[in-house]
């Protein structure tokens, strides 16, 4: 007797599965907000060199330290086009030049070409949206601006890694060193460990090298608990319910990122944002202790739980002793083929959705709602696609997304800077 038709015998869907599903996609929803954390705490606010008087030099003498004050910006920081000034560049010339009442400011490229330098006294940033990200604290601007994608890199090479290690502890039922016995129930309950230690410290940190390192630590744990919740969640269901429970996996990830989006609305210190989302998972490792062993393993650790899964237990049991590894994917031409295309279905469909998920600010509008609406927008499509996938099925509804994403994507590129239609309806396709 297979295990579905165990599940079904005894009533397929009850609270058991319901409180369970329930407390995994809580967590899910939390590591999805860890997951586009960076578009808050690394945003970059708009900014211009810092206008410091040099101490060996004194104001004319027609101006008093207020007057100058609105002189101050004008005097030292070109400007540039759009009548802002300049983000990166200062004027090179003499103080008292600058603040004589007959000085000029130029504007444009003839303002950048002659008498400007990089800025030697730091940055001015505008507080009127975020009071600090990690951008404003450690001057990741100008010639450091590329370091904010390096965080954002390390992060996901975080969640490259963690999968390779959290995949095969899940996978391997028991470790000969010191023979501890892992699963998926493990190696999930750490997760939840890691994640709000490493996200509690990184709120503490002094240096954007110590940042990095524990970022890379907080995107390990997003592979622990999306594979493993994903796996707890579909062994648990009928077969017949789990296209619902694996689409709903999705909509809680989404679901992140409108909560994300709520909190730093909330919170606009990027320290204690950092914070508020990590917290919480003390309270999900606690709470985790409860979550069953999964149904296979069972049969290893007590006797069957009622006679009519004696049969299956012995045939999961028989099946545990073979040892499987990642090769054995590509060992049957079949499996290798099917391997080998979604391997460049998910770099394709990753690639493009996170560079577009991963950085809202460049969309030009208000952060807040580009967030929100990122993640409002998804959950029709994601209902749209849990439909095709149970009445034409997954193969069908996956060419068609596939092909429409990469429709849009070339579409994009002829869309004028500023309008948002054709960059949602990319990112809703590629996300699921």
């Amino acid at each position: 007797m297979a295990f579905n038709d165990v599940l079904e015998s005894i009533g397929g869907v009850g609270r058991f599965q319901i409180s369970q599903i329930t407390f995994l996609l809580i967590s899910v929803c939390l590591i999805g907000c860890h997951n586009f954390l960076q578009n808050f705490t690394a945003a970059v606010p708009d900014h211009h060199c810092k206008p410091l008087l040099p101490t060996n030099q004194t104001l004319p003498s027609s101006y008093t330290q207020s007057t100058a004050e609105g002189v101050l910006l004008k005097a030292p920081v070109p400007i540039d086009q759009n009548w802002k000034p300049e983000k990166c560049l200062q004027f090179a010339m003499s103080w008292r030049r600058l603040l004589s009442p007959n000085a000029t400011v130029e504007v444009g490229d003839s303002a950048t070409q002659v008498h400007t330098e990089l800025c030697t006294g730091g940055w001015v940033y505008d507080v009127s949206v975020f009071e600090s990200t990690i951008v404003t604290e450690w001057n990741l601007v100008c010639d450091l601006q590329n370091l904010r994608d390096v965080a954002q890199s390390l992060y996901m090479a975080g969640v490259l890694v963690g999968a390779g290690v959290f995949g095969v502890l899940s996978d391997r039922w028991v470790v000969v060193v010191m023979n501890v016995r892992f699963g998926r129930r493990k190696p999930l309950i750490w997760s939840y460990l890691q994640i709000a230690i490493a996200g509690t410290i990184t709120a503490f940190l002094p240096s954007f090298s110590s940042y990095c390192a524990f970022r890379f630590l907080a995107g390990m744990t997003f592979s622990g608990i999306m594979l493993n919740s994903l796996s707890l969640i579909l062994e648990w269901m009928p077969n017949k319910g789990r296209t619902v429970a694996g689409a709903l996996l999705g909509y809680f990830v989404t679901f992140g990122q409108i909560v994300l989006a709520g909190v730093a609305y909330r919170v606009r210190n990027w320290r204690w944002l950092q914070l508020s989302v990590s917290a919480p998972f003390f309270i999900i490792f606690v709470c985790s202790w409860p979550l069953p062993r999964p149904a296979k393993f069972l049969p290893l650790i007590s006797p069957p739980p009622a006679q009519v899964l004696h049969s299956y237990m012995q045939m999961e049991a028989g099946s545990l002793k073979s040892r499987r590894t990642v090769f054995d994917l590509f060992r049957s031409p079949v499996l290798r083929r099917v391997t080998c295309c979604l391997m460049v279905v998910w770099f394709s469909s990753s690639f493009s959705y996170y560079g577009l998920a991963m950085d809202v600010q460049k969309f030009g509008l208000n952060i807040f709602v580009v967030q929100v609406l990122f993640g409002a927008i998804d959950l029709p499509v994601v209902l749209l696609s849990t439909l095709a996938m149970v009445f034409i099925g997954r193969r069908l509804t996956m060419a068609g997304f596939l092909s429409l994403a990469g429709l849009l994507v070339f579409v994009n590129m002829f869309v004028p800077d500023g309008k948002l239609l054709y960059g949602f309806l990319t990112c809703i396709c590629l996300g699921h």
